[in-house]
């Protein structure tokens, strides 16, 4: 589904190069469709929103917005091939998916701001 609406990274290399990945042209309406859906679909609190503030903070705005664009379309193939409703995995999902490193990071932001930080087991 990604392929046919262009929404996947050129794979442009020779011997050994990377040249650029930027999506495929074609499918202007769709896109420009699909993207307009995910800026809704953020503002609401949930796995997407999470997703996006995850990456933007790490790629910028719009490459975290086609990452959820990419998210939606991919959630739309498995609800049509199987049959099955959407399921929300709510806004703490990478929190939960990874305690330590989400520990770990908010820690260092504190010591990054010049501040000392101790930890105490619960």
């Amino acid at each position: 589904m990604l392929s046919w609406s262009r929404l996947c990274p050129r794979n442009d290399q020779s011997a050994g190069k990377r040249r650029s990945t930027r999506l495929c042209h074609g499918g202007q309406w769709l896109k420009a469709t699909l993207v307009q859906a995910a800026w809704a679909a953020i503002k609401f609190s949930g796995y997407l929103q999470a997703q996006f503030r995850r990456l933007r903070a790490r790629r910028g705005a719009k490459k975290a917005i086609v990452t959820v664009v990419v998210s939606m379309l991919t959630a739309a193939w498995h609800m049509l091939r199987n049959g099955i409703e959407w399921q929300e995995l709510g806004a703490a999902h990478f929190d939960q998916a990874n305690p330590t490193q989400t520990a770990h990071r908010l820690i260092r932001r504190p010591q990054q701001m010049g501040y000392t930080v101790q930890t105490m087991p619960a």
